[in-house]
């Protein structure tokens, strides 16, 4: 059987995982109500996981990331610490973070 770490990313990265939802958000040209509303959630609650406020469940992120278009993989990369990725050499790094939002645009304009 094959595990998956995601959920265990999520919950080392909740904290900037907010950041990501609202660059990918901003760069899809919704808002926090909009965004709100295609996930069945209060406005209130969406901003409060922008500002790290509140730790969303696996659930939640799952669907946040179906609503703005992006792999969840992409939101958790996003939003790491470069603590979290310390295991990754700074410039690969740079370099994904670089196509990964090459990708966003890429798809916001089709």
């Amino acid at each position: 059987m094959q595990q998956t770490t995601v959920p265990l990313l999520v919950c080392r990265v909740a904290m900037n995982l907010g950041k990501s939802i609202k660059l990918c958000r901003t760069n899809r040209g919704l808002s926090q109500g909009e965004l709100a509303d295609k996930i069945g959630l209060s406005v209130s609650y969406v901003s409060l996981i922008e500002q790290g406020k509140r730790d969303p469940a696996i659930s939640t992120v799952e669907k946040i990331a179906t609503a703005l278009g992006v792999p969840l993989s992409l939101l958790t990369f996003l939003g790491a610490d470069p603590a979290d990725l310390k295991g990754v050499p700074e410039d690969v790094r740079d370099k994904l973070a670089g196509v990964a939002l090459k990708l966003l645009h890429a798809k916001k304009r089709a």
